[in-house]
């Protein structure tokens, strides 16, 4: 509960762009009192990321935050405030201002991760600090780009391992990774007027960033404008769908409308726990996941097919079926979404 109350309120007084040592002051003279110690207590990290790149962070007992920049330990100059007052008198605050770089990584947990291990025979004291920096180090140069995700959940398994798998307290871990944006292209469905396939095909051509085709004619006109051959493929990793294609310089080719569907609805119940397949559907699932930049061409050409009112009902129109996805990537997943329709 006190964790609730001091995250709520941390959150809200960032957005407010209170002084950092004020939202310390504020939530710690909130905070309940200890029955026993006379003390309101709750440990936390806020993290402040303006759009110029500029990151304040304000610490208060929890492990202490590491930056790693290069591949090293990066020393953002902390500085220490001594609280005064009554209440709070004594309790230390450390808090850092900088400019966030390309590749820089910030990685910040609750104690549980740094007391893993504690009383065993590997770590009597604990996991600690520094073997912690050591592993997200050791992590970051095995995989240059491994995606801030994958490195919190490393650092909390590897915890769980140290805990002989049996927590025996909170293990907490979240890492930010300033990085360039991950962009994705997908293109559906044919232009209005066919003289305008050879824009299609420049959009794709000149696009900087992964690529998806979904549906047998805009692949046709693609593979035509840009004199690439399409190689078929007779897996089927989903019984409901056709297999996907393959394409050079694509990074996949999918049937349409149907396949779009599922993509739709598989967002709609994706979580933490879904396991994605092979099939068509999950593989676009997939990238649109590890996409922050997600362009939507669309194609306005009616295909009579999917009119036909003898076809299942779920089977909307195309720029129906985009719109619902485009409006799930950016209101569940935070994804920035640009539609074009042509």
């Amino acid at each position: 509960m006190l964790a609730t109350l001091t995250a709520t309120m941390a959150l809200n007084f960032t957005k407010e762009h209170k002084d950092v040592n004020r939202i310390a002051e504020i939530i710690m003279n909130t905070l309940p009192v200890c029955s026993k110690r006379h003390i309101s207590y709750s440990t936390f990290t806020t993290i402040d990321i303006e759009e110029d790149g500029t990151i304040t962070i304000l610490e208060y007992d929890n492990p202490a935050t590491i930056i790693i920049r290069n591949n090293q330990l990066f020393d953002p100059n902390w500085k220490t405030v001594v609280m005064e007052g009554d209440q709070n008198a004594g309790k230390i605050l450390k808090n850092c201002s900088f400019k966030a770089q390309k590749e820089d990584r910030i990685i910040f947990c609750s104690d549980g991760i740094t007391q893993s291990g504690i009383g065993s025979e590997k770590f009597p004291f604990g996991w600690g600090h520094d073997k912690l920096e050591e592993f997200t180090i050791r992590l970051i140069s095995n995989n240059p780009q491994i995606s801030a995700n994958k490195l919190a959940g490393k650092v909390v398994n590897m915890a769980y391992q140290n805990d002989g798998y049996h927590a025996k307290d909170d293990a907490s871990c979240a890492a930010i990774y300033f990085r360039e944006p991950r962009k994705l292209l997908l293109c559906t469905g044919p232009p209005y007027e066919e003289e305008r396939d050879k824009k299609l095909a420049e959009v794709v051509k000149n696009f900087d960033g992964k690529i998806i085709l979904s549906g047998a004619t805009t692949a046709d006109i693609i593979s035509r404008e840009l004199n690439l051959e399409i190689e078929d493929s007779f897996e089927f990793h989903d019984p409901d769908l056709p297999p996907i294609a393959f394409m050079t310089g694509i990074d996949l080719v999918t049937e349409g409308i149907l396949t779009l569907s599922k993509v739709s609805e598989i967002l709609k119940v994706y979580n933490n726990n879904y396991i994605l397949g092979k099939g068509p559907a999950d593989q676009i699932v997939k990238l649109l996941k590890e996409s922050d930049e997600i362009h939507f061409v669309i194609g306005t050409r009616v295909n009579i097919a999917h009119q036909d009112p003898n076809l299942p009902v779920e089977l909307e129109i195309r720029r129906t079926v985009v719109r619902r996805i485009a409006e799930i990537l950016e209101g569940k997943f935070l994804k920035e979404v640009n539609m074009k329709f042509i």
